[in-house]
C-alpha cells in the first residue's frame, strides 16, 4: 500500500477541502469525470459526519493491490454509532439525517466498510478500482502526485460550492439527454409494433391464400383423379377382353401392343388412386374403419397380394415371417396393409438380388412391422427426401423401375392418420429396413372391439394381473408400471370384458376402478366378493375419488386413489399376493464384502436373507429354499453367473424365480440383451452414490415381488 496524502479534519472548512483533494486525486489517477464526482461526494459525506458528530478525524488516501485501488480511509475519535447495522441495513431514520449520507456513499463506491465501537470511534474504509485503461502506478509517479497535490493550496469554499452547482448542471444535462434519447427509442418501438402488426396481418392474409390455394390443388386432384378413373378402367376391362380373345384371335404383335396398353394403364391406375388417397388424407376426408383382425391373417393376405410382384426367375426371395406372441390389433387393415404393400413394392423394385423380409413384433402397446431388404439402400442425406411427394432419387435402378414418388409420402400420411410412425434405416450398398410401429387399439375411436383375447399374449412365467380400467392412457400407465416386473398386464375396458377373462385364466390380482363410464363398478366388486371362484382373488380398487371405507367394506382388499406411482402399485401389489408367504432373498456372490453390503441395505426390513458364495452353493439353496428373488453376480470362479442363470432357467422347480443381476461385469450388446430377457434387473455395483445404489435395489427388489414397506423400506 502506499499513502498518497493525509489530511485532518478539525474545521468545517476541512471537510471541503477533503472534497477538493478527493478530485484532484481522483484526477491524477486517471478517473473519469463522472468518477471523480461520485469520489468527492462520498467522502465528502463521511467527512461531514466525522466532523459534525465526532469533532474531527483524518481522512487517509492510498493506492493498493493487483489490480490497483484507490482507497480512502476515514476515521475519527467520536462515541460511536450506536445502531450501526440498522443504518447499514436502511432501516435506521433519525432527525439528523444520520444514515442517509452513509447508504448514499455507500452506492456510491465498488467497496464499502464501516466498524464502530462505543466509546472509540468510527472508521469508514471505501474504494474504487482504477479503470483498466489507466496503467498502474509505481511508487515514483504515486509520490510524484502527492507533490502535485501538497504543492496546490486549497480553493476558496464558495469556488467549491460553485463547482458543485456546475457539475450538478451537468449531471441534470445529461439526466435530460438521456430522457431524450429514451423517449426517441419508445417511438421507434411504437413504429417497429405498428410494423409487427402490420407484418402479423399480411402473413395471415398470406396463410389465409395458401390455405386457399391448397383447398383447391385439394379439390383439383381429387376431381380430376375420379376423372381419370373411369377411362382407365374402359382401357384396363378392353385390354382384358381383347387378350382373353373375346372377339377373334390376336397376332404377335398385337398381343404385345395390347400388353404394352394394360401396363401402361394399369401404372397409372396405380398413380391416380395414390393421388386420390393422398388428396383424401390432406383434406382430412379419409375414414379410418377400425375392426378386429390378426397378424397372422394380416400377413397371409399380403402374401397373396405380393406374389404378382415378383418376377418368375427372379433372384429375390419374399420371406413373410409367421408372426407370433401378437395380440388382435384393432385398427384399420386396410390401410396397414397398404403401407406394408408400398413397403415391399419399393424393397423389390430396388433389390437386384437377395431377398425382402416382411416381419411384425409387439412392444407394449404398440406393433412393429418390418420391411427389410439387400438392395442398393439409400444415403444418409436423402433418408428424409424419401418421405416428400412426388421425390425419387438418383440411383442406378432408378430409369429401370417405374414409380410416382408418392408410395412413401402416402405411407407416412396414413401411419401418423393411425396414431403411429415411420422410420428407416439404410446404408448404401447394405440394403434397407422401413418400419411402421401401429398401436394396438387405434387411439381416436371411440368404439372398440366386443370380441377380447387378452389371453394370447400371456407368458407363462409373469403372473396375470386384471385391470378394469376404461380410459386407455391410465392402461397404458399400468403396463409401464407392471414392465419388467414378475408381473403380466391383462387389460379390459369393460366389465362385460373382464367376465370373459375370468372365465378363461384366474388372476393373481384384480385392479378395478369404480368410475366406470356407464357401469357399476361396486356391483361388480360384489358379484366378485360373492362368487366362490373369484372370492379369493384379491382386489384393489383404483379410481379418483377418495371412498376408501366403502370399497374396504364392499370386499375390496386394498384402494389407490389416482394417480399411482408404479413402486406405490408394486408394493400393494406385492403384500396382497404375498400374505403370509415367507419374504426370502437369496445372494449368490462370491465377494463377502459385497454380500455384506447387500444386507446391510436390507437391515431394516422383515426379509429372510440366504447366502451363498458359489454358483453350486446357490443353484443348491434355491432348489432347497425357493427363494421370493435371487440377486446374482456374474463373475465368479467355478461357475460363473451366466451359468448359474442359464441351469436356474432350465429347472422347473427355479425356472420362475425372480433373479436380479448384480454385477461389475462389463457387458457387450448380445449378452446384456439376454439377460435383460431372463432378469427383472442388470444393477452395477460400481453405482457412485449409495443413495442411488439404495434406490435402485429397492426398485428391482419390489419388482421382484418382495413387500419392502413393512418395516419403513430400506435405509441405510
Amino acid at each position: 500500500m502506499t499513502t498518497i496524502f493525509t489530511l485532518e479534519i478539525q474545521y468545517e472548512q476541512d471537510v471541503v477541502q477533503a472534497r477538493q483533494r478527493t478530485r484532484e486525486i481522483a484526477e491524477q489517477l486517471g478517473f473519469a469525470a463522472q468518477d471523480q464526482t461520485r469520489l468527492a461526494t462520498a467522502v465528502s459525506e463521511i467527512a461531514r459526519n466525522a466532523f459534525q458528530y465526532a469533532r474531527g478525524g483524518t481522512v487517509e488516501f492510498s493506492v493498493v493491490g493487483e489490480p490497483q485501488t484507490f482507497v480512502i480511509r476515514i476515521q475519527d475519535r467520536g462515541k460511536g454509532i450506536p445502531h450501526l447495522e440498522d443504518v447499514l441495513a436502511g432501516r435506521y431514520t433519525s432527525s439528523t439525517g444520520i444514515g442517509l449520507g452513509i447508504m448514499g456513499s455507500r452506492k456510491l463506491m465498488d467497496f464499502f466498510e464501516m466498524e464502530s465501537l462505543p466509546g472509540q470511534g468510527t472508521t469508514v474504509v471505501m474504494s474504487k478500482k482504477l479503470s483498466k485503461r489507466t496503467p498502474d502506478f509505481n511508487d515514483l509517479q504515486l509520490q510524484q502526485i502527492r507533490e502535485t497535490v501538497m504543492e496546490r493550496s486549497p480553493q476558496n469554499p464558495y469556488e467549491e460550492i460553485q463547482r458543485q452547482n456546475q457539475e450538478l448542471l451537468r449531471t441534470m444535462a445529461e439526466l435530460r439527454k438521456r430522457e431524450e434519447e429514451l423517449t426517441q427509442l419508445n417511438r421507434e418501438l411504437e413504429d417497429t409494433n405498428r410494423g409487427v402488426v402490420a407484418l402479423y396481418a399480411e402473413l395471415d392474409e398470406k396463410a389465409s391464400s395458401l390455405q386457399k390455394v391448397n383447398e383447391l390443388k385439394t379439390r383439383f386432384l381429387s376431381n380430376m383423379s375420379h376423372e381419370f378413373r373411369t377411362p382407365l378402367n374402359s382401357i384396363l376391362s378392353l385390354s382384358r377382353m381383347l387378350l382373353a380373345r373375346m372377339d377373334g384371335d390376336l397376332t404377335a404383335e398385337q398381343e404385345k401392343q395390347v400388353t404394352f396398353i394394360q401396363k401402361a394403364a394399369s401404372g397409372l391406375s396405380e398413380m391416380v388412386n395414390d393421388l386420390l388417397d393422398l388428396a383424401k388424407v390432406e383434406a382430412g376426408k379419409i375414414e379410418v374403419r377400425p375392426s378386429s383382425f390378426e397378424a397372422s391373417d394380416l400377413f397371409a393376405t399380403l402374401r397373396g397380394m405380393l406374389r404378382p410382384l415378383l418376377v418368375q426367375d427372379s433372384s429375390v426371395a419374399l420371406i413373410v415371417e409367421e408372426p407370433e406372441g401378437i395380440a388382435p390389433l384393432y385398427t384399420d387393415e386396410g390401410k396397414v396393409a397398404q403401407i406394408l404393400r408400398n413397403f415391399v413394392s419399393n424393397a423389390l423394385k430396388f433389390t437386384e438380388q437377395g431377398e425382402v423380409r416382411v416381419s411384425a413384433v409387439q412392444r407394449g402397446h404398440t406393433v412393429t412391422f418390418s420391411v427389410s431388404d439387400t438392395g442398393i439402400g439409400i444415403a444418409i442425406a436423402d433418408q428424409d427426401r424419401i418421405f416428400e411427394d412426388f421425390i425419387q432419387i438418383e440411383s442406378s435402378l432408378q430409369k429401370q423401375v417405374k414409380g410416382t414418388g408418392l408410395g412413401l409420402p402416402l405411407s407416412h400420411k396414413l401411419a401418423e392418420l393411425l396414431g403411429g410412425s415411420i422410420s428407416v434405416r439404410s446404408k448404401p450398398d447394405q440394403g434397407s429396413t422401413f418400419t411402421v410401429s401401429i398401436p394396438l387399439i387405434y387411439p381416436y375411436t371411440t368404439e372398440f372391439p366386443t370380441r377380447l383375447q387378452p389371453i394370447a399374449s400371456l407368458e407363462p412365467t409373469g403372473l396375470p394381473i386384471l385391470a378394469v380400467e376404461d380410459h386407455p392412457e391410465t392402461l397404458f400407465i399400468y403396463e409401464n408400471h407392471l414392465q419388467q416386473s414378475t408381473y403380466q398386464l391383462i387389460a379390459t375396458r369393460t366389465l362385460a370384458q373382464a367376465r370373459q377373462v375370468l372365465q378363461q385364466v384366474r388372476p393373481v390380482a384384480i385392479m378395478l376402478d369404480i368410475m366406470l363410464e356407464g357401469q357399476n363398478g361396486w356391483t361388480f366388486l360384489r358379484e366378485l366378493k360373492a362368487d366362490e371362484m373369484t372370492c379369493t382373488i384379491p382386489v384393489v380398487v383404483i379410481t379418483v375419488i377418495d371412498n376408501e371405507k366403502q370399497a374396504l367394506a364392499l370386499g375390496a382388499n386394498g384402494f389407490l386413489i389416482k394417480p399411482v406411482e408404479r413402486l406405490q402399485l408394486l408394493n400393494k401389489l406385492n403384500t396382497l399376493i404375498n400374505q403370509n408367504k415367507p419374504q426370502k432373498i437369496l445372494l449368490i456372490d462370491d465377494d463377502p464384502a459385497y454380500r455384506y453390503l447387500v444386507k446391510q441395505l436390507l437391515i431394516t426390513t422383515q426379509l429372510s436373507i440366504l447366502e451363498a458364495a458359489n454358483g453350486r452353493e446357490g443353484l443348491a439353496l434355491a432348489q432347497r429354499e425357493q427363494p421370493t428373488a435371487i440377486v446374482l453376480d456374474l463373475e465368479m470362479p467355478e461357475m460363473s453367473g451366466f451359468d448359474v442363470l442359464k441351469q436356474l432357467r432350465h429347472d422347473s422347480v427355479t425356472s420362475s424365480i425372480p433373479v436380479i443381476i448384480h454385477s461389475s461385469a462389463q457387458l457387450d450388446a448380445e449378452a446384456n440383451s439376454w439377460l435383460t430377457q431372463q432378469s427383472i434387473a442388470i444393477l452395477s455395483k460400481e453405482t457412485g452414490s449409495q443413495a442411488t445404489a439404495n434406490a435402485q435395489l429397492q426398485d428391482a427388489l419390489v419388482k421382484a415381488g418382495l413387500v419392502l414397506e413393512v418395516s419403513g423400506g430400506i435405509h441405510v
